[in-house]
């Protein structure tokens, strides 16, 4: 995988080209300073928050008493503000229904929906989103590491960050496929959600897969920038298909129900094929996940924190968040 190829993949190349079959989006640059502020690895204070959490306000008396500081001169911990770049994603996500799911050039924070009020990546003002992007390593190597797996040795080139915000849409994740292209054609196609087991899918794994090809040859094939690339498609209840998101072909982007070996040798992916599948020439392999006893745990699991640090980094817990600064309060006028 080449550094080309990773920077082909940025949501700002490819949406002006493939807009007529995505979901719709605004773009907007991302400040020096909002950069600066989503890799400080200090106390989580989310920036942004319009309406605090009214259980919060119960402790206001007691957190007021809080010092932040060893000596007499205390300032009160202040998340930084950003007014134009707030002004200007408040009007994007008007502009877009009043929901958005957020993402950096190429990654969404998806490891990080596990601390948001909601659970969900569903957000509404810029405080949701710092909220998700400071809580996932995702976001992070985006911002830090964005051609760690290319073998290239040229220098990386210049990039420009972005906040990509798209129109909230409620996807089933049982309606998710990723798709593998390699020399312009179609290798294969997988179960998004390949930890679950999805009764439809087993049932109309042909009609899906057919329907996924014959969107690649009409809408994506000869028009990528490059001929090796992964895509990722959403199939909809009329059986149309959507086109969500461009990764590179290599090992930075999950293989799914496939290995790297067999994508990028071809080994094994023939003998996939039933009979009636490989008298198409063409035809991409498919896998989905075909018992209920390969059901797997979420991927995503292993990024979550325990209850309790969960609560005091979102200050749902006032109460707990103020025992614990008095209980490090006490610990250092001890030493």
């Amino acid at each position: 995988m080449k550094k080309e190829q990773v920077v082909h993949c940025q949501f700002s190349v490819w949406y002006p080209l493939f807009r007529a079959v995505t979901i719709r989006s605004v773009i907007l640059p991302l400040p020096e300073n909002v950069k600066e502020y989503l890799l400080d690895d200090g106390t989580l204070v989310v920036s942004g928050r319009e309406d605090p959490p009214s259980h919060a306000q119960e402790g206001r008396d007691d957190a007021e008493e809080i010092q932040w500081s060893d000596d007499e001169n205390t300032t009160t911990l202040k998340a930084p503000e950003f007014p134009e770049f707030t002004a200007k994603v408040e009007e994007a996500i008007s502009s877009l229904g009043g929901s958005v799911f957020p993402k950096l050039n190429w990654s969404a924070p998806r490891d990080a929906y596990w601390i948001a009020m909601n659970s969900s990546l569903k957000c509404k003002a810029l405080s949701d989103i710092f909220l998700l992007f400071k809580s996932s390593d995702f976001i992070t190597r985006d911002l830090i590491q964005p051609f760690i797996h290319c073998t290239d040795d040229s220098p990386d080139p210049s990039l420009d960050y972005e906040l990509v915000l798209r129109k909230w849409c409620e996807l089933i994740p049982g309606a998710e496929f990723r798709c593998f292209v390699k020399e312009n054609k179609l290798l294969g196609v997988s179960q998004r959600d390949y930890t679950q087991y999805y009764d439809h899918i087993s049932k109309q794994h042909e009609e899906i897969c057919r329907s996924i090809q014959e969107f690649f040859k009409k809408h994506i094939q000869y028009k990528f920038l490059d001929e090796d690339f992964v895509f990722d498609v959403y199939r909809d209840s009329r059986g149309k298909i959507w086109l969500i998101d461009f990764n590179p072909f290599g090992e930075v982007t999950d293989s799914l129900l496939f290995t790297w070996e067999e994508l990028t040798s071809g080994k094994n992916l023939k003998g996939d094929q039933g009979e009636g599948e490989a008298t198409e020439q063409d035809s991409p392999v498919f896998r989905c996940t075909n018992s209920k006893v390969t059901v797997q745990p979420s991927p995503y699991l292993s990024y979550r924190l325990p209850k309790d640090f969960v609560d005091l980094s979102t200050g749902e817990d006032v109460h707990k968040l103020i025992d614990f600064l008095k209980l490090k309060r006490n610990q250092q006028d001890d030493d």
